[in-house]
């Protein structure tokens, strides 16, 4: 098929994310507009449903009963008996209780409000050090050099990864969500599967190591999941693995994403930077607003269990649901003036953590990292701009940058 453009509202019946022009990359919101606007629950050549209304995203994260997270069905045509089958359909977020609650209660309190405060101290360190790295009158990449490195060490401090062996995890991740576009491709799939094969194999001798050293005064994540029993039961081997991996994916390329999506909104919006560089208390709601704005994860999915009426449309069970969160954080049935970067948007109910059961158990983290990140950022560097041209993953589901060439002043 020829690639069609998205701007004419009456092309959308041509709709097909395995087979998105290269224009979507650059901006998907006109492509949404047009879906929500005249078939918010769009049926895609392939069978499965793409639903773009807010209402209809917050009903099916709020009802697990009958909207699914598990996995198997939908990832076993695409990835075989193979090591991503494994890691996804073993890892937090694509899963069910009681293998869900089993892993949420295990990394719940160390990823509750009281503990990432505590993580303060030693993150506005880090943001100091890569800001002392960074020119203070010249060319860099925000990417690269800054919005990447940050959650890198994050999780490698959660998970108490060594420093000197952190250097493959940014490029595991990568390769590891690349496999969960549309349309992946037999080197894409080579890819995730070495990448889990080769983070599952170090993990295993530092899992071993770990409970050689173990104590109860241990409090960090992994240590809680290696202690972690309820009625008898404990997560096993590779569920550890696979946890340990979701937890530098979740928070590594979500929050890249997050810092990177951020900067380039308000280098665009002269007002927004202005506001923040007036008023840095204004941080706590744009950090809301850009997660609304150009969410970090755009896509995600459930599996209907029972026949469901969703926006006028019978849905039979066993269907796939793509749940489109950019679209959802634009819905002017709850935005006003969806388009405009408002960062002192109140109330803004956006679905970029997801909802219900599933709420993003590193949210509270996401939110401390990017509010220490920016504040630091725009007020260290108040002259910053973008310098040459930025380019876009080309990734329908985690919207972020590769390359945000900017210059300090």
């Amino acid at each position: 098929m020829p690639a069609v453009s998205f701007s004419d509202i009456h092309s959308v019946e041509h709709f097909d994310p395995r087979q998105l022009p290269a224009a979507f990359y650059a901006d998907p919101y006109p492509t949404y507009h047009a879906l929500r606007q005249t078939a918010p629950v769009f049926r895609c050549p392939d069978g499965t449903f793409f639903l773009t209304a807010h209402a209809d995203l917050d009903r099916i994260y709020r009802d697990p009963r009958t909207f699914s997270s598990d996995k198997q069905q939908q990832f076993r045509p695409i990835f075989g008996d193979s090591p991503l089958y494994e890691h996804h359909t073993t890892s937090l977020v694509f899963n069910d209780p009681p293998l869900h609650t089993h892993v949420r209660k295990a990394v719940g309190d160390a990823l509750s409000p009281r503990a990432v405060a505590a993580m303060t101290p030693a993150l506005e360190a880090l943001v100091d050090g890569l800001l002392d790295q960074l020119p203070s009158a010249g060319a860099f990449d925000l990417v690269d050099d800054f919005a990447s490195v940050i959650p890198v060490e994050v999780i490698g401090n959660l998970l108490r990864i060594p420093h000197a062996e952190r250097g493959p995890l940014r490029g595991w991740s990568a390769a590891i969500l690349g496999a969960l576009e549309f349309g992946v491709t037999d080197a894409t799939r080579a890819a995730g599967n070495r990448a889990v094969t080769e983070f599952v194999d170090y993990l295993r001798a530092l899992i071993a190591e770990r409970r050689r050293q173990l104590s109860s005064a241990d409090d960090d994540v992994l240590s809680r999941l290696l202690q972690w029993e309820s009625n008898g039961e404990r997560l096993s081997e590779h569920q550890l693995y696979h946890q340990c991996i979701f937890l530098l994916n979740a928070g590594h390329e979500t929050t890249t994403n997050l810092i990177g999506n951020s900067v380039h909104a308000v280098l665009n919006t002269p007002s927004a930077h202005a506001a923040l560089l007036k008023n840095p208390a204004l941080t706590d709601t744009a950090i809301e607003e850009f997660l609304r704005y150009d969410a970090p994860v755009q896509l995600g999915n459930r599996l209907t269990l029972a026949a469901v009426d969703i926006h006028g449309v019978t849905i039979p069970a066993g269907s796939t649901l793509t749940l489109c969160i950019g679209a959802a954080n634009r819905d002017p049935a709850v935005f006003e003036s969806p388009d405009t970067l408002k960062l002192d948007r109140r109330p803004n109910p956006q679905l970029a953590f997801g909802g219900g059961i599933h709420t993003c158990a590193g949210l509270h983290v996401a939110r401390l990292e990017a509010k220490i990140a920016l504040n630091k950022l725009f007020s260290r560097l108040p002259r910053l701009t973008l310098a040459g041209s930025p380019e876009r993953a080309q990734r329908a589901r985690f919207r972020g940058f590769t390359h945000l060439p900017v210059t300090a002043g």
